[in-house]
């Protein structure tokens, strides 16, 4: 009896990272929800729910108080729009390949492209993804779907096609896609967003499925790659999926000569433990070992970032190496030593080096050669701060890779800061797929991006992911240290690509976090704040008050009736703004911005009296008289027995809307905010009865005015 595991099987990085979100937010005390299940493993979201985690449908389901998780497969735009207008406390915990390609589709929308979607038009990752170009994008999930999408004219009148794939979809049906996208539209441009763990688990699985009779495949029956393993291996060998141990066909595994296991991105490490625990008793405690992936056969396709600068997909099978490590000249015998100088070298080759000097220009080296060696300066580290004149000293033993030799001056170019690529790679590799945070510095800036050197390996940040935004110049970050995160890995290519955004949006969560915290021990109605104008909508303006959102409503922002808030503030304005009201439980801040100073009725009555003669503007009309203009804001009534010292059917008769004209201010209602106008005051000679007569008048209009 043989039982094979693969290695790649379990939590994926994305899924883990999920994971580990909603657990640390449990450890601090907190409620939380997610917008969907966290992770398609019911196992795994049952425990959640027993630890009190609910799982809503939209920001507004969440009960008061709870802390928003989004779920490692994304949300369509119009939920993170919810929850950003909202104000409510939420955790992206978005699968950052996912993300990627949430930019990428951003990207082809706004120039106008159309988006072909590899992926389950059903899976919530692919809806997320469709949001980020609403109608602009077509779904496709095998060659006949998609030959049927292109040769439909949703493509036409579109600037270009842009071509992405969900993060778990078949790498075999992908890359047979990629050709028929590249026959029918030659300008495409592809980008290869299935990420590295699925790809390997893919290959992993159908090694196995090769080798194997029976495959056992172990992860939740609603998860997207979980299905793709067992769709792919029932292609090879009888399969069987199950969510956890006690599904196991005991009489199957007792049958099957060679059997196989691996498990999807969403399933935990105990389940998988429990089955290989079962497996073992059932098949009288039979060992059951990991399998070597490198042994895997299968072709392995470009990942994304291979498609950064060219924008295609291509195939090859990462390369392999059987050199031995070179022996230090210590450990060799004179024998060994004799014949290790009369090789020849070759390009890339390992080799020991003893110091024999150190020049301004270079490092000279004893090879054990015929061949002189020397290390350039600019090949001695990729850290552009170290000197080899303080870390090296006069017989010191070196490891070194050779660049180039030259037999007719006798001479070997030799690098130490590309064996110590070699050497770091693997620490590195490992770092970047836990999702650990790097140092690295910036060595140059190219098209498309920056270079980012970290521990003798080059990883390319694209400039969308250089810098919190787009307005901010790439080239201030030449030669500068930076903190980043691996978004995609390729080691059979030796490429990366990474973010510097994501750290400094993770350090930019945190402040904003600490300055809520802040805010909320300190806010009180009255509180003046300064802000920065957010976004705009019909009804308000939203401000960022330093890690919180609060909104002027429309009738707050202004004195005078308008329209649209963009007749007072604009998204990015600096304004100093007062708290209004505030609900600590939903987070939610009511603002002020109009004084009481500014009160046009205030001012009216602070600068005019009755009595006073003053050029107002007519601007409307009415049966029983002209509205004027005073000031911004204050209007006051001129009625139809005031306009004339005689008497006029209608207003229109004597007055014209946008007309300036002088009258007298006869009375002022302070309680009400209404001012009565005279033009026939200046008119006639002012008496007793003339005083009462207008008294009556006015009193008429009020009526009138009421009454409409």
């Amino acid at each position: 009896m043989k039982v094979l595991v693969a290695k790649t099987a379990g939590f994926c990085f994305g899924v883990n990272r999920a994971v580990e979100t909603v657990k640390n937010l449990l450890s601090q005390g907190k409620r939380v929800a997610t917008l969907g299940p966290i992770i398609h493993n019911p196992q795994v979201v049952s425990d959640f729910e027993r630890q009190g985690v609910t799982i809503v449908g939209r920001p507004g389901d969440a009960q008061n108080g709870t802390t928003l998780v989004i779920r490692s497969h994304g949300i369509p735009e119009d939920v993170y729009d919810e929850i950003k207008a909202g104000g409510y406390d939420f955790v992206d915990a978005t699968c950052p390949y996912v993300k990627k390609i949430h930019e990428i589709t951003r990207e082809a929308k706004k120039q106008g492209k159309y988006v072909l979607i590899a992926g389950d038009a059903e899976h919530p990752e692919v809806i997320g993804i469709k949001s980020c170009c609403s109608d602009c994008c077509g779904i496709f999930d095998n060659e006949i779907s998609l030959t049927k999408l292109l040769k439909s004219d949703k493509i036409s009148g579109h600037k270009g096609v842009v071509a992405v794939a969900q993060t778990t979809f078949d790498t075999k049906k992908w890359f047979e896609c990629v050709k028929i996208i590249k026959k029918v539209c030659t300008n495409a441009e592809i980008f290869d967003t299935i990420c590295n763990a699925t790809f390997k688990r893919q290959s992993e699985a159908q090694s196995l499925a090769e080798k194997c009779d029976y495959m056992i495949i172990v992860g939740g029956r609603h998860s997207s790659n979980t299905k793709k393993l067992y769709d792919l291996c029932s292609g090879y060998c009888e399969v069987s999926l199950i969510e956890q141990a006690g599904e196991l066909d005991r009489d199957r595994l007792k049958a099957a000569s060679c059997i196989g296991l691996t498990a999807g991105a969403s399933t935990p490490a105990w389940i998988i433990k429990e089955v290989q625990n079962l497996m073992s008793e059932v098949l009288e405690n039979t060992t059951i070992p990991e399998e070597d992936s490198s042994k895997n056969n299968t072709e392995p396709v470009a990942t994304a970032e291979e498609t950064v600068d060219t924008n295609t997909v291509a195939a090859e099978p990462p390369a392999q190496s059987d050199e031995q490590p070179v022996k230090s000249f210590d450990e060799m015998t004179d024998e060994e030593a004799f014949e290790y100088s009369l090789n020849n070298m070759s390009t890339d080759q390992k080799v020991k080096g003893i110091v024999l000097g150190i020049t301004p220009t270079e490092i000279q080296v004893d090879i054990g050669r015929k061949h002189a060696g020397y290390i350039p300066l600019d090949e001695y580290s990729y850290d552009p701060t170290a000197d080899p004149k303080k870390e090296l000293k006069l017989g010191d033993e070196i490891d070194l890779i050779v660049m180039k030799t030259n037999d007719q001056e006798g001479t070997v170019m030799l690098s130490k800061k590309r064996f110590d690529a070699i050497k770091n790679r693997e620490k590195f590799y490992a770092a970047a797929e836990s999702g650990e945070v790097l140092n690295g510095h910036v060595i140059e800036i190219i098209k498309g991006g920056v270079i980012v050197m970290c521990d003798g390996v080059q990883v390319f940040v694209p400039a969308s992911q250089a810098t919190l935004s787009r307005e901010e110049p790439i080239e201030d970050l030449l030669h500068k240290p930076v903190t980043f995160k691996i978004l995609e890995l390729n080691k059979g290519r030796r490429r990366s690509v990474g973010s510097i955004r994501a750290t400094l949006q993770d350090a930019r969560r945190e402040q904003r976090a600490a300055q809520r915290a802040e805010f909320w021990a300190n806010v009180e109605e009255g509180k003046v704040y300064t802000g920065k104008v957010k976004s705009i909508t019909s009804y308000g303006a939203f401000v960022d008050l330093g890690g919180v959102d609060g909104m002027v409503h429309i009738s707050e922002l202004s004195w005078k009736r308008i329209k649209n808030p963009t007749e007072v503030v604009n998204v990015g304005d600096v304004i100093e703004v007062y708290v209004k009201s505030f609900d600590t439980e939903k987070h939610k801040v009511s603002l002020g911005y109009k004084k009481a100073e500014d009160n046009p009725w205030n001012i009216f009555l602070r600068d005019y009296k009755v009595g006073d003669v003053i050029d107002v503007k007519i601007v409307s009309m009415t049966t029983y008289g002209a509205f004027a203009n005073i000031i911004d804001g204050v209007d006051g009534l001129i009625h139809i027995s005031q306009i004339a010292d005689r008497r006029i059917e209608k207003p229109q008769d004597v007055l014209k809307v946008g007309e300036t004209v002088k009258a007298k201010i006869t009375a002022v209602d302070e309680d009400r905010k209404r001012v009565s106008l005279s033009i026939r005051a200046l008119i006639e000679d002012s008496g007793e009865e003339s005083a009462e007569e207008a008294a009556a008048d006015d009193a008429a209009a009020e009526t009138e005015q009421d009454a409409e």
